[in-house]
């Protein structure tokens, strides 16, 4: 256990979270709806401090994030528990586990022991991945601080629920962030995830000031979030309110969890998307679990040609020099291209 961060006390012994937009206001001997941050008299803890329940290296490609160091590994971990409840969540097992089975579990790794190891292993980066690294925050800010001296990059996977004043405790070591824009709709995140969409909306405007590489994705459910309009609606604002070079993943769904009455999404619907995406100024538009689609390459915006080839995960042919298209001198937006 560790004392959280980011919490004020109120009288009674009450606590209010400002980790996240859930924002809780939680009572003595309760939790937070993360489930893994607790009032103990009037302190809140962090209960999944040094418990480690996933690591793996991973192609930085699996985060998704195409334009920031391109076919480099990421040393990816996460401890259990969410701020959210999404029934289609694809890490349920770790994610949920304190919801579904009241249990948090995890074996006891230091801050240090993470840092060597994506060190020896050939990694660039460290990703904060699989699970919402918002609500293992202090164990994420004391890695992300020894990575940094290390030469490493600190890369986050998320939701977008942290608050204004979270981005400002890991922005100093934040080199990147992958967040997903589940849906356009707020009654689509309350039904689904549990969550808003405005403060989303909200917070995302707020990175890219920051210096932090920023690409979104967007996980297509048939029947969910799949119409022409939404996806529209979602490609315009990452253009108007983000930039139109902030790059966007649209992913295939496959039934999980608690949504197994929708099939997966039909390589069409990811293709329209794509297209959509384009139609709004987007510059780069991407597929994803789509193997073998022509989406999953990076072409130049201003001549067309292909840069950056891929399959799956996998990088097969690179042509960018000094952020730059190798044909024409475009420049390609992204970090360490």
């Amino acid at each position: 256990m560790k004392e959280a961060m980011l919490y004020t006390r109120r009288d009674g012994g009450v606590v209010e979270c400002h980790l996240c937009h859930q924002r809780c206001v939680i009572q003595p001997g309760r939790r937070g709806i993360c489930l893994v941050r607790e009032n103990r008299d009037g302190t809140l803890y962090s209960l999944v401090y040094r418990r480690l329940i996933a690591r793996h290296v991973d192609p930085i490609e699996k985060k998704p994030l195409f334009h920031f160091h391109p076919g480099t590994l990421s040393y990816s971990i996460a401890t259990v528990g969410c701020n959210f409840r999404c029934t289609f969540c694809q890490n349920c097992t770790i994610s949920q586990l304190p919801h579904d089975e009241n249990r948090i579990e995890g074996v006891d790794v230091a801050p240090e022991d993470i840092v060597a190891e994506a060190v020896r292993r050939n990694c660039a980066s460290i990703s904060y991945t699989y699970t919402e690294p918002t609500i293992f925050i202090e164990y994420a800010y004391d890695i992300m601080r020894l990575a940094r001296l290390q030469g490493l990059k600190n890369v986050w996977v998320s939701n977008g629920y942290l608050t204004p004043e979270g981005l400002d405790v890991v922005a100093p070591y934040l080199d990147a962030i992958n967040i997903d824009l589940k849906s356009f709709d707020s009654r689509t995140y309350r039904r689904l995830a549990a969550a808003r969409l405005e403060p989303i909306l909200e917070t995302l405007p707020l990175y890219r000031p920051k210096n932090i590489w920023l690409e979104i994705t967007t996980l297509v459910i048939p029947g969910i979030n799949d119409s022409e309009d939404e996806l529209r609606r979602i490609a315009q604002f990452i253009a108007g309110s983000l930039g139109a070079d902030v790059p966007w993943h649209v992913s295939r769904f496959h039934p999980d969890y608690r949504m197994l009455d929708h099939g997966a999404t039909p390589p069409e619907t990811l293709r329209r998307a794509v297209a959509l995406g384009h139609e709004a100024g987007l510059q780069y538009v991407y597929s994803g679990n789509l193997p073998g689609d022509p989406n999953e390459h990076t072409y130049c915006p201003s001549c067309g040609q292909m840069l950056i080839e891929r399959y799956g995960l996998t990088v097969r042919t690179y042509r960018i020099e000094r952020c730059a298209c190798s044909f024409c001198g475009q420049a390609i937006a992204g970090v360490g291209l």
